[in-house]
């Protein structure tokens, strides 16, 4: 029986644009096509108004996105573990974490 292919090796390097942020605010727009996601950060200066500040907005493919909810439910799952369970404030909903 022949033997399977050895699979690739992976490369990672970093684009010269390739920045890191923190981001408190992620929305989510689906379409038929893709699933566009967009991070922010909020600020609240007075009680009446929240603002929000986009600074990425990040398409991906519905198969993307389901390996990213995939990874990051393994990654939650284990941080819980280690460090107990993630409370979500009452008025977070499923569309929009802030």
């Amino acid at each position: 029986m022949p033997q399977p292919p050895n699979p690739p090796r992976i490369k990672i390097t970093h684009r010269p644009d390739y920045r890191d942020n923190y981001a408190n605010s992620v929305q989510v727009r689906p379409s038929a096509w893709d699933f566009y996601v967009q991070f922010g950060t909020m600020d609240q200066k007075v009680p009446e108004e929240v603002e929000i500040n986009l600074f990425q907005g990040i398409y991906l493919s519905p198969q993307q996105a389901k390996a990213v909810l995939a990874l990051l439910q393994t990654h939650l799952v284990n941080y819980e573990k280690a460090f107990g369970e993630i409370r979500l404030e009452p008025h977070a909903d499923a569309d929009r974490v802030q």
